[in-house]
């Protein structure tokens, strides 16, 4: 059986590590791994095959930066003598970006079975791209990898037959469980502090949403230490705004960089969707400045709280959190069933009975 994973992305590049590892044990399995580099700058990306010691791979597109249309037919068109010179028995792909859903589009179209990763995954709002992109790629993909039964649900009203979904559970939760500290927030001298992540477009391409963001963050630094591991997205359109602050700001971390952060915290302020399931599985209080959750389960069961883009509600409830009186301290918390560093496993079981 020939396996054709498809990344572009860092979360991709920390979900194909374990999957990778899990599938290696299997000698009649061979892996081909293409990278269509979305990810351009070095720490944003070769840095990950290297930490997490996965074989460079074995094409690299090298796509780049550009818009939507661009960057995903770019893709495709690089993607599809690849895939016709592999023949893949399978192709996989993994989460909701431009990567994904060219990776997904180009391998449908040659009749190639596909299977989605972190499938039924739901925000509220159609228009954001990535939510467009979920959509799309769940509804042309043969198997789908749910990690929760929210995500299952999900699929099935959407009128997608049961007998494509599979609830695997969380693979971000495999990486995570082979996780040692490493000491890196004691490199930076900290100790009681939060930890602040922007990058999405919704949040830093809008310069009044950015600019309640940076002051509420700004307010709670008095409170507590704030560390920003900054996006070059994020630092660009804040000197493009004129936006000043005080925050401790530092160049982008690695992926374990970033768990030793984020464990030895005492929260973190996030725009991003696998923070919210990480810190759930880290029992790390997170308030997800956003007005919309992909992961219903870390709001139920986890550690995430939803608090959008206003700098008083923002304030607030890091208040809360930081006195002990948010609401994430007075629900049963538990680490959602499945996300048990088992998820590869059956991944591969599936693909070995219908394959």
């Amino acid at each position: 059986m020939k396996i054709v994973h498809i990344v572009g992305n860092r979360p991709q590049f920390i979900k194909l590590d374990p999957l990778l590892k899990a599938l290696k044990k299997h000698k009649r399995i061979k892996n081909i791994v293409v990278h269509t580099g979305q990810h351009y700058d070095f720490r944003m990306s070769q840095i990950f095959f290297k930490e997490l010691n996965i074989p460079e791979p074995d094409y690299n597109l090298e796509v780049g930066s550009g818009s939507h249309a661009l960057q995903t037919a770019d893709a495709m068109m690089r993607l599809e003598p690849v895939l016709e010179k592999e023949k893949p028995d399978i192709v996989i792909v993994f989460g909701d970006t431009n990567t994904t859903l060219a990776g997904a589009l180009t391998a449908v179209k040659m009749q190639i079975p596909t299977a989605h990763i972190e499938a039924g995954n739901r925000g509220v709002y159609l228009g954001f791209p990535e939510q467009i992109n979920r959509l799309l790629v769940d509804h042309i993909s043969d198997f789908l990898f749910a990690s929760s039964i929210f995500e299952k649900d999900n699929l099935l009203k959407e009128g997608i037959s049961e007998d494509k979904i599979f609830l695997v559970g969380n693979i971000m939760a495999d990486a995570l469980f082979d996780f040692k500290d490493n000491g890196f927030h004691k490199q930076l001298g900290l100790k009681n502090y939060a930890v602040l992540t922007l990058h999405r477009a919704e949040t830093v391409d809008n310069k009044e949403k950015l600019k309640e963001v940076l002051d509420a963050v700004s307010y709670i630094s008095k409170k507590i230490p704030v560390v920003f591991p900054i996006h070059p997205r994020t630092k660009k359109m804040i000197d493009t705004f004129g936006l000043t602050n005080n925050l401790k700001t530092i160049e982008p971390v690695s992926y374990f960089e970033m768990l030793d952060l984020v464990k030895n915290s005492k929260m973190v302020l996030t725009d991003s969707g696998g923070l919210q399931a990480e810190t759930t599985i880290l029992k790390i209080p997170c308030l997800t400045i956003r007005e919309t959750n992909e992961w219903p389960i870390t709001t139920k069961e986890g550690t995430n709280l939803v608090v959008g883009t206003l700098q008083e509600k923002i304030i607030q409830e890091a208040t809360n959190v930081l006195r002990g009186e948010s609401e994430i301290f007075s629900r049963k918390t538990k680490i959602p069933e499945f996300w048990d560093g088992k998820t590869a496993e059956r991944i591969i079981n599936v693909l070995l009975k219908v394959l």
